[in-house]
């Protein structure tokens, strides 16, 4: 309990330092004021987003404006960089969810709507009595720059300067672009983009420069010249092209992307205050909210553990059980099988049950976000396939070493081996109490430092009542996978065993993290290094969901880490399914784009 409690604080205390250094960063100490806005459109479909605006701003001081927006299912966090370093420079700065994204509802028409509630952003922007209504520009990435160019075509006397970062003119809905459109206009696109063929028709990002769209653009009949300015700032007519070292969702990591981004920003519409585009200090906040998330799994654990201790659920607290081989040599070999086929089947389906036939599932009203249908039906089969390799383990080899209810972690009571409900209930309820004050204290500081937990696109954000219902209605496929997923890792891959028991514990959680992700992990760095390597994707029809399994590998990494955490406190698998089922849920749930527009 000492432990227990020892190990809470320490979580706690990571948490409250990492969300305040994500604080003080993204307020530039004091110097902008970051405040939560809603928007509500002219359908009365509620938008959000964050407003920074700077010291010193006012209706008699009207500054300089920037509407950011994210790409696919990402959130207005995504940007912080930019955000954080346009309203250093004293740029009021509007940061959107994209609707059906974040805490925004979904639109009518959905994402077949350009603009995807950027154009009512731009005119709360323009609204405000303390922007300058004659120096607006928009910035977004990916889809957020094909929303946000589509604000500025409907509403062009509002917009001064379009940046599209690893975006494009003329895709699911935004305009053409020509030399003669009234705004200054930047394309920052990575070299190795996963998306040169969907946004410019080209294999590798370095040949844009060659596309047809975006000379057109510029003006030029020859190729564009990264780094040359086209046209003039002083007509509204400036172009330029900006190659940064990075990937797609690279650009959000990338001080070259947003340093490119601010030095248009700053060419274009003077700054209340002239800062070197090489002065970031945003990755201080990335470092923060790493720091809280870290505090965050430590904190659902330990809280966990304590919990254990209380009288009411102590009677849940048992000593594993083991298998008793003879074999060591046989039990090494089915061990190191079972690892292989636990880590490789899950990274060979990921595409192919995600997308069967190729094609990412509809929307409905009762699962109304597409790309948690694909990770359920994903999660599902995976988890029949693991039950159908289970039954047949047991039987051929299991069976004969002490494979039953009590040493795969299926009996509540190892004393009198059987199944008992009312410890069942207890599991549930400890695991709601641990995954329910998570949710607890990442409310009480997103509602005080305007931050959640994240690094980059992995990120854990509170659930509204709308995303609530959503966990739901997807809470079985993945409880489903989350109970099949801890009685392998524990039942079955038995890790081994110390004198000492913090160190089993700790083998345990690492060796089932790594059974659990190390396929996924691969499958990414197939992608990733054939892409760094000759600028072509491995999987070159999976953009997407390549950079989709990044968030997997920490996910199925933790989920093994807390499976095998409460396993070796409990002698059974169901608080941890219980608690993955939940928190897997949560994650994906919280963090996914609302397709169907109701």
């Amino acid at each position: 309990m000492r432990r227990g409690l020892l190990f809470l604080l320490v979580s706690l205390a990571l948490i409250f330092v990492g969300s305040l250094i994500a604080h003080l960063v993204q307020t530039d100490f004091g110097r902008v004021q970051v405040k939560e806005v809603r928007i509500a459109n002219k359908d009365g479909r509620i938008l959000s987003a964050l407003l920074f605006i700077p010291k010193g701003v006012s209706s008699e001081k009207p500054a300089p404006a920037v509407l950011t927006m994210h790409g696919y299912i990402n959130s207005r966090e995504t940007q912080s960089g930019f955000n954080i370093e346009f309203a250093r420079r004293g740029y009021v700065v509007l940061a959107m969810d994209m609707a059906g994204h974040g805490y925004s509802e979904q639109v009518k028409g959905g994402l077949a709507n350009p603009a995807r509630g950027a154009d009512d952003g731009l005119l709360y922007l323009a609204s405000l009595p303390f922007v300058d209504k004659n120096n607006i520009a928009v910035e977004g990435h990916s889809m957020g720059g094909w929303s946000t160019l589509s604000a500025a075509g409907k509403y062009p006397d509002l917009v001064k300067t379009v940046i599209l970062v690893g975006s494009s003119s003329e895709t699911y809905g935004a305009p053409k672009v020509i030399a003669e459109t009234k705004f200054n206009f930047a394309v920052i696109f990575s070299k190795y983009d996963e998306f040169s063929r969907l946004m410019w028709g080209v294999e590798k990002a370095k040949d844009i420069v060659k596309t047809q769209k975006l000379k057109l653009a510029f003006g030029t009949q020859e190729d564009v010249v990264p780094g040359k300015l086209y046209g003039s700032f002083e007509n509204e007519s400036a172009r330029k092209l900006y190659i940064p070292n990075c990937t797609h969702p690279g650009d959000h990591l990338s001080t070259e992307a947003i340093g490119n981004a601010i030095e248009f920003l700053q060419d274009s519409i003077k700054p209340p205050k002239y800062i070197d585009p090489k002065n970031q200090i945003w990755p201080w906040k990335e470092f923060g909210t790493l720091l809280a998330l870290i505090g965050a799994i430590m904190f659902l654990l330990s809280y966990g553990a304590c919990l254990l201790n209380m009288n009411y659920f102590s009677s849940l607290v048992y000593k594993p059980a083991v298998f008793s081989s003879k074999s060591k040599v046989l039990s090494t070999i089915t061990w190191f099988v079972g690892f292989f086929l636990v880590t490789a089947i899950p990274a060979f389906t990921f595409f192919k049950f995600q997308q069967p036939g190729g094609k990412t599932p509809t929307s409905n009203a009762f699962w109304p976000q597409a790309l948690t249908i694909g990770f359920a039906r994903w999660a599902t089969f995976n988890a029949l396939i693991a039950i159908a390799l289970f039954i047949v383990w047991h039987f051929v080899y299991h069976r004969r070493i002490g494979g039953n209810l009590v040493t795969y972690g299926l009996a509540t009571n190892i004393e009198k081996p059987k199944f008992r409900l009312t410890n069942l209930w207890k599991a549930f309820a400890l695991s709601v109490c641990v995954v329910f004050a998570t949710h607890i204290v990442l409310s009480i500081v997103y509602w005080a430092f305007k931050v959640d937990f994240r690094w980059w696109v992995i990120a854990l954000k509170p659930m509204d009542f709308a995303r609530f219902w959503i966990f739901i209605k997807f809470l079985p496929p993945f409880a489903l996978f989350a109970f099949v997923n801890s009685l392998v890792l524990n039942g079955q891959l038995k890790a081994k065993e110390f004198k000492n028991e913090a160190v089993t514990t700790t083998v345990w959680m690492f060796s089932s993290a790594l059974a659990n992700c190390l396929g996924i992990a691969i499958l990414v760095a197939l992608q990733v290094g054939k892409l760094l390597t000759t600028e072509t994707l491995y999987f070159p029809t999976q953009p997407l969901l390549g950079i989709v399994a990044y968030q997997f590998v920490f996910l199925t990494a933790v989920a093994g880490m807390i499976s095998s955490f409460f396993y070796r406190r409990t002698g059974s698998i169901y608080v941890g399914a219980f608690v993955n089922a939940l928190f897997v849920t949560w994650y994906i749930v919280a963090g996914q784009a609302i397709q169907f527009a109701g």
